[in-house]
């Protein structure tokens, strides 16, 4: 079989997958993407209980959730579910830069078994530095069939494709 890339210094010129290069000006405020579904499985929720040392007995403890917990079987832990759901639409564009998390809400539980996907709204941008605007998304994680378990807004910083057409637009000091 011959190799269809043998020159590792044309690599470069290949696109790499999965990557953006949006900058602040390409943002369009309203846009919305639906992200694909994934099921929790019970060894992937463990495996982050233990990674994350949160051995709470609604996460870590079958008899514990079924014999004394309010909802009868364990929870998947909500920091799994932000990670997962956020994850599911994650981006590799190399001029954003995450600036925080607003307004995290854990609103329904979620369980072992349960699958979720998310769906990301482009929320507002503002000029914020000479050389980066602030954008805002929201991203609302469903578990099927369509039952809203978490919410948070994510604000990022992105490069200005023309950072001098936003001089006059940044906040004063």
């Amino acid at each position: 079989m011959k190799n269809p890339n043998p020159d590792p210094a044309k690599h470069k010129e290949i696109p790499i997958w999965n990557a953006e290069d949006w900058l602040y000006e390409d943002f369009e405020v309203g846009k919305r993407a639906r992200s694909i579904r994934r099921t929790i499985s019970e060894g992937e929720s463990m495996l982050f209980n233990a990674l994350v040392l949160d051995m709470h007995p609604y996460v870590a403890d079958d008899v514990f959730a079924k014999e004394e917990g309010v909802f009868g079987k364990r929870l998947v832990a909500g920091a799994m579910v932000f990670s997962l759901g956020l994850g599911l639409m994650a981006h590799n564009n190399v001029h954003t830069f995450s600036y925080g998390y607003d307004r995290l809400r854990f609103i329904k539980p979620v369980f072992v078994g349960d699958t979720i996907y998310t769906i990301r709204t482009q929320m507002e941008k503002l000029p914020k530095y000479p050389e980066m605007g602030m954008v805002r998304v929201s991203y609302e994680v469903f578990k099927m069939p369509g039952e809203l378990v978490l919410y948070c807004e994510h604000l990022q910083t992105v490069k200005y494709r023309d950072p001098a057409s936003f001089k006059n637009q940044l906040p004063q000091k």
